[in-house]
């Protein structure tokens, strides 16, 4: 089967047909570096690190761009910085290092390229000056606008109605626009406010043309794909579609690909109501990084998602019984690698993830059942190979039950296990116990609570 791809822009699937297939292109957006990650953050990177794993196996490692952006200017940063009593530099530095042990945690890979906003503040200046040069943006008050009414077919990306257009742009609004929908560049920097000389005074650029100038500088005017989460689609894709064709001349992106939203126990992520989920809360909390990854891949990426504690438990339990399959045969040597059939069609329609993860527990199943050296050996391998498609059972199976109890983890674990035990819920207190017993932590309920000891 051929890689099919959802694109937004066309508002279909459509066959993967790369520029290059020598040098296939993706983008994804990437953090504003001024806080932790929070899970709604974490599902982009975790779908499109299986795009790009897809990517590899169907072109090879070394015919792959994934370039994902560091946004180190913003005025959210400016703000949290001042907020936090810190300079911007400290505040970045330490919210980036952040980040990559936190998607790292979830088994995401590295991309080739991870540009700073700052870093690339030439090319954004250049690209102002070619859309003022051709007519598409104008200078006012110290600010350079988009000139929206410029581009006849704007809003194609996101199909929005003049008046949504309107509506999503009133984050600025000021006497000075030319047009209420039109959107800003460049804008002036008081002294206290990072900033950069340009042709319109100092100052400091607008979110949507940072990624325009990043993907331009490593990928060139057209690419591939663009991937982001769907509240992306419109203003920041939109915007960036709009400005790159303007200031080229040129197709920008061929594949927009956008995924679903996320919520926490069926209500929407707010700080308001204080569910905001961070990555390092759960992993700091017994959740290893695996388990959120493969509750991130459990609905399909243009579905919404639904995570609770729930989902976290059952896709522990699927781990478990992957990494208990491949505990029985560790001395087996797995006498392949190449990725099952139906597991490559699932990913390759669309990165059908739920049901790729539904054929990697066949092959729990049939190597639970193998009979013979030789079935436990190929089935070993192929598990192995789908697994690392995914990102999944990439830990070694001794380490997954015993070796990765930290105390913290542990202590986690009990308390839940009290909780249940309180609720009433003994089926899952039961399950708590027997998962920490299978990694070697011995429970001892007494009159002062419960104690913990490892085995041996």
């Amino acid at each position: 089967m051929t890689l099919q791809l959802y694109n937004t822009l066309k508002r279909g699937k459509e066959v993967f047909e790369p520029l290059d297939p020598a040098n296939v292109r993706m983008y994804v957006c990437g953090p504003t570096v001024y806080a932790r990650a929070h899970i709604g953050n974490a599902r982009p990177v975790v779908v499109f690190d299986v795009l790009y794993r897809v990517l590899r196996h169907e072109y090879g490692a070394d015919r792959v761009t994934y370039v994902r952006n560091i946004t180190d200017i913003d005025d959210k940063i400016i703000n949290a910085a001042r907020e936090n009593g810190e300079s911007i530099g400290d505040l970045t530095a330490r919210t980036e290092d952040a980040f990559h042990q936190d998607m790292e945690a979830l088994g995401a890979l590295p991309p080739n390229r991870e540009p700073r906003a700052t870093e690339t503040i030439a090319e954004m200046i250049d690209m102002i000056a070619a859309l003022i040069a051709k007519g598409h943006a104008y200078e006012a008050e110290g600010h350079v606008l988009f000139d929206v009414p410029s581009m006849p077919d704007y809003g194609k990306l996101s199909g929005n109605s003049r008046d949504e257009q309107i509506a999503g742009a009133r984050v600025d609004v000021a006497p000075y626009k030319k047009d209420p929908a039109d959107f800003v560049l460049w804008k002036p920097s008081a002294d206290e406010q990072p900033g950069w000389d340009s042709p319109w005074g100092r100052g400091r650029p607008g979110w949507h043309i940072e990624c325009s100038a990043m993907s331009k500088r490593w990928l060139g005017e057209t690419f591939d794909i663009h991937g982001g989460g769907r509240d992306l689609i419109f203003p920041h894709h939109e915007n960036e579609l709009a400005q790159s064709v303007c200031a080229h001349g040129a197709e920008f992106v061929r594949y927009w690909m956008h995924n679903g939203y996320l919520k926490v126990d069926s209500e929407k992520m707010s700080k308001s109501i204080g569910n905001v989920l961070t990555v390092r809360e759960l992993l700091d909390d017994g959740w290893p990084g695996e388990v959120i990854r493969l509750v991130l891949l459990s609905a399909h990426y243009r579905q919404p998602l639904d995570f609770s504690e729930d989902a976290l438990v059952q896709a522990k339990a699927a781990l478990d019984r992957i990494y208990g399959a491949l505990r029985q045969v560790a001395n087996v040597d797995a006498n392949s690698n190449e990725v099952p059939a139906e597991v490559v069609a699932a990913l390759e329609d669309d990165l059908n993830t739920p049901l790729a993860i539904s054929h990697v527990h066949e092959l729990v199943t049939a190597l639970n059942k193998a009979e013979n050296h030789g079935t436990s050996a190929a089935l070993k391998g192929a598990l192995l190979a789908a697994g690392n498609l995914l990102g999944l059972a990439q830990d070694d199976p001794e380490s997954w039950f015993q070796g990765d109890a930290g105390d913290a983890e542990i202590d986690g674990l009990i308390e839940r296990r009290n909780q249940a035990r309180r609720d009433k819920d003994f089926a899952e207190a039961d399950r708590i116990r027997d998962e920490l017993a299978a990694r070697g932590i011995v429970l001892e309920d007494g009159a002062g609570g419960t104690t913990w000891r490892r085995a041996g």
